[in-house]
């Protein structure tokens, strides 16, 4: 029988947590309820979720806080986790994506599009079909193994980023807009802003050090990967 993916939802309002909780069951989810920061811990030492709905506003620690902890996690960290919130604008959102939201989703919101971007996440988690490695430079890629070294040292890099990191690797030098690195990387953008890809890319030059000057900016258009940027090249 396959298994129901299991949702937590950290939520401190009862009816709210009822009604979303009702609506996962009857579309073959399995939802579990925590209430503030400290009983989602406890139920995520106690059965690790498929996805994570964090609301914002909570008692105690903040969505925001939490999300930051469970990224830091080695055991959380590829969690996906949705963020909850009234909060709508732009600023507050970008805060959520940088914690470590995977998306976000502002109340109120309909059943269905929470279930879309569920549904979404979800898929994105799947595994990583292309096991082949790819460099340029001294940036190597090893898709099978999950593991990104530069100038043979290993680098810390996140699921979403290494997905980004792997597609921009793949097609080096070309210039990609937001919405075709959304459609290429994330599979389905219906529900995802453009924005998020520029979170991303701003975590994956982080994670890169040095090399994250590999990946580019091009005004008005997007992204490119080059293994030979102005800065290595007078280096």
């Amino acid at each position: 029988m396959k298994k129901m993916p299991q949702v937590l939802i950290v939520e401190d309002e009862p009816a709210i947590a009822e009604l979303i909780a009702v609506n996962l069951r009857h579309n073959g989810l399995q939802p579990i309820w925590a209430e503030d920061g400290d009983s989602a811990q406890r139920e995520i030492d106690a059965v690790l979720p498929d996805v994570i709905l964090l609301d914002w506003m909570l008692p105690g620690q903040s969505g925001l806080a939490l999300a930051r902890k469970w990224r830091a996690d080695g055991r959380t960290k590829a969690v996906p986790i949705i963020m909850l919130t009234a909060r709508g604008d732009e600023p507050d959102k970008v805060a959520g994506l940088d914690a470590g939201a995977d998306d976000y989703i502002t109340k109120p919101f309909s059943t269905q599009e929470l279930l879309a971007r569920i549904r979404a996440v979800l898929r994105r988690r799947a595994p990583e079909q292309v096991n082949d490695s790819v460099a340029q430079g001294d940036l190597v890629l090893d898709a099978g193994t999950h593991r990104v070294t530069y100038q043979g040292r290993a680098l810390k890099i996140g699921p979403t980023e290494f997905k980004l990191l792997h597609f921009f690797m793949k097609h080096a030098e070309r210039v990609h807009s937001r919405a075709q690195l959304l459609d290429k990387v994330w599979g389905d953008h219906v529900f995802i802003e453009e924005r998020t890809v520029d979170v991303h890319v701003k975590r994956l030059r982080e994670a890169l050090g040095a090399a994250g000057v590999m990946v580019e900016t091009v005004r008005g258009a997007g992204y490119r990967f080059t293994s030979q940027p102005p800065a290595l090249m007078q280096a």
